[in-house]
């Protein structure tokens, strides 16, 4: 809540504050006409001047256009101030999580980010618009009421004033239990929002293997969840207005009974006591907006701790901005030491030495729960390796931390012949192209989606797409690359999406290719073809092929076989069916040879 008052509202303080004069000077002008009316009734109907009466009533008039003019465009400023408040939070917070570390996401979970910059964006936009809109006026109509109330009866006021501690304590603890209770039902609302995630993308999966019903007994029990914890926190809150409601109605009778006492005793005035009840009316007017104010606060301040949380995590551009830093000061300690070296060199791009490497890694997503554990292999520029193992052996984390999505626990990589660490994230994901197992295709052309929004030629996406061997049917489709493609490239058959998606990962010609099992939907022939071009067109780029079949990798210059995160064999197809019996043994599975 703190970055939010700092960094977003402050730079509008001016804008807000000229709004909330206007809202100010509309909320008196209502509070002048109770009183104005009493004066009319009790002092100038009885001396019967026109003239007086005249101007009291033009006077009410101009207050009522006041009061309902200055309501109008403060409203309207509150409105166009919350709602570019909110678009500039929901716009760092898009880039906050587009550049949060892979471990991060995992933390968070991506249902819990699509809420936070969904729901809880919307929480906040409606606290800053209420809290504008009656932030001023329902507590300058509860003082200004009270003080009215004083200028013309001080002992119905008195009654007043002993029932305001009451109601403030009441707000205080009812708006105390419920800031809990919304962050609990925003986090149930998080797992609702996993769920039918999960269930929407997976539903010819469920449809396939019978499984509606059991999905269907979860999505209660998260949908039970959520309105349970949503009653229990609207139940706390609910309980406010008739409370309030409660009290100032029995403050109301009071204010009647010794009204009325007091009118037949001479000591007050017919005129005092209707506007004192009209300033009664606006005082429990008042105190039911506050009430509702201190609602869409308790929402307002739990959805804004969530969105802090996350603008607050250290995200890669940060990491970079350290990182580079680091450099310059490194940079500037050698000039003044006389240009000693002190930081490792860059390696060309044209040296045989080690291209890419891992060095006695090990890593792991959880603590204590290694996925590898001390590889090491080593490729110079234009080798290939490839990486095989049964599901869970760890290969698609070998290419997460070549991407820099994971840190190691321990052990160096090379990328480029430079240790990771020594490099920005944008400098090493700029020389790699990857595909992963699970990729997305976005509802746009398929030019586009090769493109991904990459200063790239035209002859590059052709020249990408035809090495994939996408051309041909893309020319059967549009001839330009411009067929539309439908959300995950569900118009396109699997082995089709493959070769866009690896169409996209040759496009920006990188220096080190990264396919994790992104040729299991191709045929042998379209496997061999795309080997081959890539070969070809792209003959000196380093490739990492993770594959489930020994003939998308048995080409590779290098294999590694890999077992729960152990390294089993390391070296060429026919060293490996000489010396490791799992890929012996695999070879001849997948061949027939048994």
């Amino acid at each position: 809540m703190k970055r939010l008052i700092r960094v977003y509202i402050r730079p509008y303080a001016g804008r807000m504050a000229w709004g909330l004069a206007v809202k100010f000077v509309g909320t008196i002008m209502d509070l002048f006409l109770p009183w104005i009316l009493a004066y009319m009734i009790d002092t100038v109907i009885p001396m019967k001047d026109v003239g007086q009466l005249v101007f009291w009533g033009g006077a009410m008039l101009l207050c009522s256009i006041l009061a309902m003019g200055g309501t109008v465009v403060a409203n309207r400023m509150a409105s166009k101030v919350a709602g570019e408040i909110v678009e500039w939070l929901r716009r760092d917070l898009f880039h906050k999580v587009m550049y949060l570390p892979s471990a991060q996401v995992d933390r968070w979970t991506k249902p819990t980010l699509i809420s936070r910059l969904t729901s809880d964006t919307y929480n906040v936009h409606n606290m800053l618009s209420r809290m504008q809109r009656q932030g001023v006026r329902a507590p300058v109509l509860f003082l200004g009421g009270i003080v009215m109330t004083l200028t013309l009866d001080w002992v119905l006021a008195s009654i007043l004033l002993a029932l305001t501690p009451v109601l403030g304590l009441i707000i205080w603890y009812l708006t105390k239990k419920s800031i809990p209770m919304y962050t609990k039902t925003q986090e149930a609302v998080d797992g609702f929002v996993r769920l039918v995630r999960e269930d929407i993308a997976g539903i010819r999966v469920i449809k396939a293997l019978s499984k509606a019903e059991y999905e269907k007994n979860r999505f209660d029990r998260w949908n039970r969840m959520v309105v349970d914890r949503e009653q229990r926190a609207g139940m706390v809150t609910a309980s406010l207005n008739p409370a309030m409601n409660l009290i100032l109605n029995l403050g109301l009778v009071l204010v009647v009974i010794v009204g009325a006492f007091r009118v037949q005793n001479g000591t007050s005035e017919v005129g005092k006591i209707l506007a004192f009840l009209t300033y009664f009316t606006i005082i429990l007017n008042a105190m039911l907006s506050i009430s509702k104010m201190f609602v869409i606060f308790s929402k307002g301040e739990a959805s804004a701790e969530r969105i802090s949380q996350i603008l607050e995590t250290e995200d890669e551009q940060e990491l970079d901005q350290k990182l580079t830093r680091k450099e310059a000061l490194e940079e500037e300690g050698k000039e003044e030491s006389g240009g000693e070296q002190t930081a490792e060199p860059v390696i060309d791009w044209g040296s045989q030495e080690e291209f890419v490497a891992f060095k006695n890694v090990t890593f792991s997503y959880y603590p204590g729960k290694p996925v590898l554990n001390k590889i090491s292999f080593s490729l110079k520029r234009g080798e290939s390796l490839g990486i095989i193992g049964e599901t869970g052996a760890g290969k698609t984390a070998v290419a997460a931390l070549l991407l820099g999505l994971y840190q190691p626990d321990s052990g160096r990589i090379l990328v480029g012949g430079k240790d990771v660490r020594h490099q920005t994230f944008g400098q090493l994901r700029e020389q790699i192209g990857v595909v992963f197992q699970s990729d997305t295709l976005f509802e746009d052309t398929i030019y586009e989606n090769v493109r991904l929004g990459r200063n790239l030629t035209r002859r590059q996406v052709e020249k990408a797409i035809r090495a994939a061997q996408a051309e041909e049917f893309v020319k059967e489709k549009t001839g330009q690359s411009q067929e539309k493609l439908n959300i995950r490239g569900a118009n396109l058959s699997g082995g089709q999406k493959q070769r866009i998606l690896i169409a996209r990962a040759l496009a920006g010609e990188p220096k080190v290719l990264i396919l994790d099992d992104s040729s299991s939907a191709l045929d042998y022939a379209t496997d061999l073809k795309l080997r081959r071009a890539i070969k070809e067109e792209y003959g000196n780029v380093t490739g990492i092929y993770i594959a489930q079949r020994i003939s998308s990798i048995s080409h590779a210059d290098h294999i590694l076989v890999l077992e729960n995160g152990n390294v089993l064999g390391y070296g060429s197809h026919e060293e490996l069916l000489n010396s490791c019996e799992p890929y012996r043994e695999l070879y001849a599975m997948q061949t027939g040879n048994l």
